[in-house]
């Protein structure tokens, strides 16, 4: 279909150091915010306002605002407190604020003589004297030298360092020039643009560069103008179509196709021990039609904590293995690569098939032998962490992929192992899982690449774990409570946390508190887990606690995910304000894995802020991941939520996942149509508004 598309020279055409003014220096610091066209600087919206439109009376002033005021001086004064400031008392005919410097020279405190007229434009801020400007702007109010008030809303634009409010604000100014006399394309076609009820590209940013002094302040600083909904509409559209376009090309190369070996599935489910739950058959049986087509499958698998997501892994390495083909299956931490390795020797190697193990703490020989297993084609299951991507590991015919908590890896990582199974004939089916349920809203924008699957019910027999909040003041009854659970033979674990970032610092502190414990709590066995021990240790601790050689396990959020003791039916959380919910709701999951009533203690720092008290709130009221998951995003936002799958990519200029919620269901249709109609028009939106992030779409 034609598109009206015209080989003439638009602005995503013409570099930035086309603009006056712009040198090699300056184009370089506007490349460092991904300004690289005149497109893209129209593009580089402000994040808000400040009206210079008019002035108000002092009397009307709010804390932590921008004004314009005019006043005349009453005193100007050195005050020397921990800092020496130049305090100057501004009046007009409704009240009197404060201006304070804190650098200052002769020649300034000479120009706030009393009874001089100002006007000042700045922020106020509650000061030792009230509201109080700080280091505002100002210029005489001669009637005869003033200037004119501003006719539009002064911008702030996001910058860097070496790029001024002013600089920017002149080159948006230039650049509006350009945009009078060129091209800005519209991309998406009238026939669309007239459903959606869309304005003018251009139209939208003349408005949002300069809005009038009539323009809603409030409804633009919460980003639901109209103006603003239009591009966070297309901006949204292009994110999407990056991930449809991503499918697409992943889709190219066919698949090889699976075919299901119904005795061996039985054999397989007769020697589990338990029965599939519906919503695990229903799960296996999607899987099983995506593995069946020459089509490589793309599925993300959602399952809460316990839902049982291994076993319906297992069935999908199943079909690899009876069609000749190997699986890889790929965790986040050697914790969780174990546990996947044990569980799939024990499922599979009685089927006389073969399970392998890749991680860093291999030593040498058996890495060779491990190495070898692989590249022959005799291990038809890899298990392992990241060593797995090391350029020495060659599959013989690699089928499947499988990624574990998929949001711990970067899409680099994602990339190399899904490139070892291409051999140019053929493209693994990818199968990627997450205990840690998404909201709907985010899975619509950041998946939708991916075909979804959600493992909605829980085995039988497994108890709901009860949550409850303590404070810190009643640290001694917590720990007489683990006493007693430990003492009528159960297992519990102690996590610490810290907010600092350091590895080292988590370490310290949970030896410091192993120690405390095991001193108050003797004779009961204390063990200790940090991300700072060996592989090896970790291991050997972990095994010791299953076992039940330990009764009490201190440990950092190491033990996250990877973690199946059933006999543990207590946990103590400490300082979980400090966590996400969707962290806390992992770190739950470790308990109530057997069939005893379980419980999870939050032990919090007084005092506690209001959303802190509501954050721990969820948990207490809600086992549901996705319960959980949806409060999470309101609270902390997309970017916290995501984790790293989208570190780096969905840095989004207009949008927000949240606030535009709203606009996704016409994004997905709107998307349908051009992907199906106006097929040529699609890597254009995309290039427009990721630009030059597209690397990041070749996953």
């Amino acid at each position: 279909m034609s598109t009206g598309f015209h080989a003439i020279r638009t602005l995503d055409k013409v570099p930035v150091s086309e603009l006056k003014g712009v040198g090699a220096v300056l184009a370089g610091k506007l490349q460092r915010i991904g300004i690289y066209s005149i497109q893209d600087l129209l593009l580089h919206l402000p994040t808000r306002y400040m009206d210079r439109t008019r002035i108000t009376p002092i009397g009307g002033l709010q804390p932590n605002a921008h004004y314009v005021i005019e006043g005349s001086v009453r005193a100007s004064d050195i005050v020397i407190g921990k800092r020496r400031s130049l305090v100057v008392r501004l009046q007009d005919d409704t009240g009197t604020t404060t201006l304070r410097f804190y650098h200052f020279n002769k020649a300034q405190k000479e120009r706030f003589a009393p009874g001089a007229r100002l006007r000042v434009f700045g922020e106020t801020r509650r000061g030792s004297a009230g509201l109080e400007f700080y280091h505002p702007e100002y210029e005489s109010a001669d009637t005869r030298n003033t200037a004119e008030l501003e006719a539009s809303l002064t911008p702030v634009y996001p910058a860097t360092d070496g790029l001024s409010q002013s600089r920017l604000r002149q080159l948006s100014s230039q650049a509006l020039q350009w945009l009078n006399h060129h091209t800005l394309q519209e991309l998406i076609p009238e026939p669309l643009r007239d459903r959606l009820q869309q304005s003018a590209m251009a139209d939208a940013i003349r408005f949002l560069h300069h809005p009038p002094a009539s323009a809603n302040l409030q409804q633009l600083a919460d980003g639901e103008h109209p103006f603003q909904q239009r591009l966070a509409f297309e901006e949204l559209l292009a994110h999407h179509l990056s991930l449809l376009l991503l499918r697409r090309e992943a889709q190219a190369i066919a698949a090889p196709r699976f075919n299901e070996s119904a005795a061996l599935v039985n054999q397989f489910l007769q020697q589990l021990g338990f029965s599939l739950t519906a919503a695990q058959q229903r799960v296996c049986q999607e899987i099983s039609q995506d593995l069946a087509s020459p089509l490589p499958m793309l599925r993300l698998v959602q399952g809460d904590v316990g839902s049982g997501k291994t076993v319906v892994a297992a069935m999908a390495a199943l079909a690899a293995a009876a069609s000749g083909q190997q699986t890889a299956i790929m965790a986040p931490t050697e914790i969780l690569a174990e546990q996947h390795r044990n569980n799939f020797s024990r499922w599979l190697e009685p089927l006389g098939i073969s399970v392998a193990w890749l991680t860093g703490k291999l030593k040498v020989a058996e890495r060779r032998q491990q190495l070898a297993a692989i590249t022959s084609g005799e291990a038809a299951v890899v298990v392992g962490t990241h060593a797995l991507f090391q350029a020495d590991v060659e599959f013989a015919r690699l089928g499947l992929v499988i990624i574990d908590e998929q949001h711990r890896f970067g899409v680099n990582q994602r990339l190399s192992l899904r490139q070892k199974g291409a051999n140019g004939d053929y493209n693994p089916h990818q199968l990627i899982m997450t205990a840690t349920p998404i909201p709907r809203t985010l899975a619509m924008s950041a998946y939708a690449d991916l075909d979804c699957s959600i493992i909605d019910e829980l085995p039988p027999g497994r108890t709901p774990v009860t949550t409850v909040v303590i404070s810190q003041l009643r640290r001694a009854d917590v720990i007489e409570r683990v006493r007693l659970a430990c003492n009528q033979g159960r297992q519990a674990y102690w996590v610490c946390t810290l907010i600092e970032e350091s590895e080292t610092l988590e370490a310290q502190a949970a030896e410091a508190t192993a120690e405390m414990l095991a001193g108050l709590l003797a004779p009961l066995r204390v063990g200790l887990l940090h991300g700072r021990l060996k592989a090896d240790e970790k291991e050997q601790i972990m095994a010791a606690f299953k076992a039940g050689e330990l009764d009490l396990l201190v440990a950092t959020t190491v033990i996250e995910v990877g973690v199946d003791v059933p006999n543990a039916s207590l946990m103590i959380i400490e300082n979980p304000e400090r966590l996400g919910l969707a962290q806390l709701h992992q770190l739950r999951g470790r308990v109530g894995r057997g069939t005893a009533a379980s419980h999870c203690v939050l032990l919090y720092s007084d005092p506690l802020s209001a959303q802190g008290k509501a954050r721990l709130n969820v948990m207490r009221e809600s086992n549901d991941g996705f319960v959980i998951a949806e409060q999470d995003l309101q609270l902390r936002g997309a970017g916290e939520v995501l984790g790293t799958r989208q570190t780096g990519e969905m840095q989004f200029r207009i949008a927000n996942l949240q606030r535009d919620a709203h606009l996704l269901t016409g994004v997905k249709q709107c998307a349908l149509v051009l992907m199906s109609e106006y097929p040529e028009i699609c890597a254009a939106i995309v290039a427009r508004w990721i630009g030059q992030n597209q690397h990041y779409l070749q996953v």
